[in-house]
């Protein structure tokens, strides 16, 4: 026989209680922060270039700096970080960057096409259809490494040949890619880099094939605006994800960024772009100072390397060895002379842009993340002022890529992207201590 039994209220909800931990346990419930303000109190405030304010406090609230001052009151719920006389500075911002970006890895063994002189548009490089987006990481090592510096914003570029894809403004924070991107599609990436065993392979083939489908794409543009205005007997106009990739920058609401590294290189692209009419931005520039004016001509946007070459070592002159030297020592000397020349006028390069009335944002793609604030110090000893150094790292670039209104200074209104070092970041023994990137805190030890 069948007995029903009857449970007990207390050991039901017991029951109930176990059901719904288990529940929680399960799936992991991310808890929001306790508050998202903060007071910076007692640190030395460098608004921007020239601007300063000493011994005051900023307030964020939500992401946003909301108040920049001396005697403000703080707010119950801020966290209060107590600087004691430290600097605080706008974030960073890097003009040309992969901080972030996965980098493909590379076919060893990739067949060579069956028709080298018309292969595959992937094949060749020619992929503006990519957006960097979908190869954000925000875990990558890349963008600790800058955001450690004080960099907490980067125009970043997709991997691959002459036309990897767009770029994007992103953010040096967030926990997916879709949390780090500040501005998608901010530029219309561009190389003079040729496809291997295959047309383009050279960059005279490379700047050929460029021009040939800026044109195409152009006439396929006005067809299809032709054809959306009376469609009657015309035949439909067909889909093309890679000419459809320009319209962009046909109607320069796109810029086109070139990685311009080398002065060949950069009067390449500047031929181009007389040629096509394209906006363009010139990135990680390492060795173009004799054409300064030519770039100022173009209305060229300018982001030069913070790469720098090793400065020459002084050797102590043994004056037995002087006497000993012979023609071919004399000619080496010559050649380290030049050499000690070059380098120098590659570590003034940015002061004679400043001097020229350019414009111009600092580029990390190429530069050891390590040797970055060494190599800032070099440009200062250059000829370049402390303010002009920290306009090329904030003000500068935020107006060249259009985000002035969001980041760049550290007025109220603005993103809450800080740095906080506790000498003035250009000493060499300075430290940085704090990072806010959209308002969340990073903590730095000092070693």
């Amino acid at each position: 026989m069948n007995r029903l039994y009857r449970i007990p209220r207390q050991w039901l909800a017991l029951v109930l209680c176990w059901t719904t931990l288990g529940a929680f346990a399960q799936e992991e419930v991310k808890l929001a922060p306790v508050t998202r303000t903060y007071a910076i109190t007692n640190v030395n405030i460098i608004q921007g270039p020239g601007r300063k304010v000493d011994m005051g406090t900023v307030i964020i609230r939500n992401g946003i700096i909301q108040n920049v001052g001396k005697n403000l009151s703080i707010p119950s719920d801020a966290i209060v970080i107590k600087a004691d006389s430290m600097y605080v500075y706008a974030g960073f911002i890097d003009g040309y960057s992969r901080a972030g970006v996965t980098k493909p890895k590379q076919e060893t063994n990739r067949e060579r096409p069956k028709d080298p002189g018309n292969p595959d548009p992937e094949q060749a490089g020619i992929t503006p259809q990519n957006d960097v987006r979908t190869s954000l990481n925000p875990a990558d090592k890349s963008v600790e490494d800058l955001r450690a510096l004080g960099f907490t914003t980067a125009q970043v570029v997709p991997y691959g040949g002459m036309l990897p894809g767009t770029g994007s403004i992103i953010q040096l924070g967030g926990e997916t890619a879709n949390e780090m991107v500040l501005l998608a599609n901010s530029a219309f990436y561009s190389e003079l880099t040729g496809a291997q065993r295959m047309y383009p392979n050279t960059v005279i083939g490379v700047m050929s094939k460029y021009r040939e489908l800026y044109r195409q794409a152009a006439q396929a543009k006005a067809y299809e605006s032709m054809y959306a205005s009376n469609r009657a007997g015309l035949e439909r106009p067909t889909n093309d994800k890679i000419l459809e990739a320009f319209y962009p920058v046909i109607d320069k609401r796109v810029p086109v960024l070139f990685k311009a590294d080398r002065y060949l290189d950069a009067n390449r692209v500047l031929l181009l772009q007389k040629d096509l009419g394209f906006n363009v931005v010139l990135g990680d520039v390492k060795d173009c100072w004799d054409m300064i004016n030519k770039i100022k001509s173009a209305n060229a946007k300018v982001f030069l390397s913070l790469d720098l070459p090793d400065a020459v070592k002084d050797e102590k002159k043994d004056e037995k060895k002087e006497e000993a030297k012979d023609q071919t020592n004399a000619e080496k000397e010559a050649l380290e002379k030049r050499k000690a020349e070059s380098i120098a006028q590659y570590v003034a390069q940015a002061s004679a842009f400043q001097k020229a009335g350019v414009s111009f944002g600092f580029s990390t793609a190429s530069a050891k993340t390590k040797d970055i604030p060494a190599n800032l110090r070099r440009m200062i000893a250059g000829g370049l002022t402390e303010d002009q150094a920290l306009a090329a790292l904030t003000t500068a670039p935020a107006q060249l890529l259009g985000i002035a209104d969001r980041v760049g200074t550290v007025d109220n209104g603005k993103i809450a992207n800080l740095v906080i070092s506790d000498k003035p970041y250009f000493n060499e023994k300075a430290k940085v201590r704090y990072v806010f990137v959209d308002g969340v805190l990073y903590k730095y030890e000092v070693k």
